[in-house]
């Protein structure tokens, strides 16, 4: 039992975890003060873990747990028993890791916890042809007329991690998701839905005693092998660039640099840097790019981690026309983070605003809950408390050397999609060409 010392300003969080008969490691963390109980299972499951033939297995798996059961066999059914006792069932499939929850009233929680077993662990795989239909409606969204790949986010991962599955899309393609059959998903489930893949998570209005008895019903699930995902070896000696062409009103740019992964000791820093650049329309980037140059309507910078990879994008929308200003000033504004780091005023603010949102997760079960569960699923685990410490004692100088490091040319990848015409694209490419 792991039990939370109190962080000086902040609220004691009581964390406590045990291991169910057939080792599923189970995480509680008990909010009283709310009205709500939330459990969640996370697995080790997505395109992380999937090759050419398989890709987007993981999320069509997704879709396909939630069609029935042998006691239940339609998702109407599913889901009309979950509504009824007064919650909505949740899942989504990420590139490594995949969640599946629902967040109800405190006095449904352990027959809930019984029907979100059999949901789990007993799948029917009903309406395979039905459900391909829906996830190929899903896929089109990110395709154009001509059934071409044009989301930034999907070519931008593409274009960092070629050739691996860090750069597969998680919905995989048409003719792939056509292709899968009951046999293909009954052996994924088998490989990734056991303990060894598994933490079961509760929160909110819930007890460690009632969490025990609830959770009996994940007995079933099978031990199993951790899957283990495909190491990424970089060899990227420049700045790369990726232009598509897509006729829509702007070009959707993406500036990445490659950072480091969620295990990293330069994690807190990562933290408090994506404060600095974008957590408000006051911060460095919204304000020079928007405010100060109204050169886009919105623009946004996020860390995405993984187990041995990270990435900071930078995303933005705009005038085909303004792509290389705006590709300009986000790679001024690294520069001078680089050079000098953020002010103590700024710095300030984001230990602020972090120490603030870090309190808001205890009005939120959900949010509660997969921050722990997924720093016992990937083996990294780190009170609240721990998590804030950390970030509060990062300095301006530990931010500016990081920038340092993460700016070199080698690190930068750059992806603009839309219409590039009048030299424009010539314009970007001799930008990035010429970063230093």
């Amino acid at each position: 039992m792991r039990t939370v010392t109190q962080h000086p300003a902040f609220p004691s969080v009581p964390l406590e975890t045990f291991t169910l008969s057939n080792g599923l490691r189970t995480v509680v963390v008990p909010q009283p003060a709310l009205h709500r109980a939330h459990v969640g299972l996370y697995v080790r499951v997505g395109s992380r873990f999937e090759d050419t033939k398989t890709n987007g297995l993981s999320h069509f798996l997704e879709h396909m747990l939630y069609r029935g059961t042998s006691k239940r066999p339609s998702a109407h059914e599913v889901n009309l028993a979950f509504e009824r006792l007064g919650g909505y069932l949740y899942a989504a499939t990420h590139s490594d890791f995949g969640v599946f929850s629902v967040t109800l009233p405190k006095a449904s929680l352990g027959t809930a916890c019984g029907l979100f077993g059999e949901v789990l662990t007993d799948p029917g795989f009903f309406d395979i042809e039905v459900e391909k239909g829906i996830v190929s409606e899903e896929i089109l969204e990110d395709l154009d007329d001509e059934g071409r790949q044009v989301d930034a986010d999907n070519l931008c991962r593409e274009l960092l991690f070629p050739n691996h599955p860090l750069g597969f899309t998680i919905t995989g393609d048409e003719a792939r998701v056509r292709s899968f059959d009951a046999g293909m998903l009954h052996a994924h489930h088998r490989k990734h839905y056991t303990v060894e893949n598994c933490v079961l998570a509760f929160s909110g209005q819930v007890t460690l005693e009632e969490a025990r008895v609830a959770a009996e019903a994940f007995t079933s699930l099978p031990n199993g092998t951790r899957v283990v995902a495909q190491p990424f070896t970089n060899t990227q000696k420049k700045p790369r660039l990726k232009l598509v062409e897509n006729v829509t009103s702007q070009t959707e740019l993406r500036v990445s640099l490659r950072a480091h992964s969620e295990a990293s000791p330069h994690r807190a820093t990562i933290d408090m840097l994506m404060r600095v650049l974008d957590d408000g329309m006051s911060t460095r980037l919204y304000h020079r790019i928007c405010d100060s140059q109204g050169l886009c309507y919105d623009v946004g910078a996020a860390f995405d981690g993984y187990e041995d990879e990270g990435v900071i994008d930078f995303a933005a929308g705009t005038q085909h026309t303004r792509t290389t200003v705006v590709a300009k000033e986000i790679l001024d504004l690294v520069r001078e983070l680089a050079e000098h780091g953020p002010t103590e005023a700024e710095l300030d603010k984001a230990r602020n605003r972090n120490a603030w949102d870090v309190e808001a997760m205890l009005d939120s079960p959900e949010d509660l809950g997969s921050y722990y569960a997924g720093g016992f699923l990937f083996d990294r685990v780190e009170t609240i408390e721990e998590r804030l410490e950390k970030n509060f004692a990062v300095t301006k100088e530990a931010i500016r050397d990081l920038v340092g490091e993460l700016a070199k040319p080698e690190r930068l990848n750059v992806l603009a999609v839309g219409m590039l015409d009048d030299g424009e694209g010539k314009k970007l490419s001799d930008l990035v060409k010429s970063y230093k």
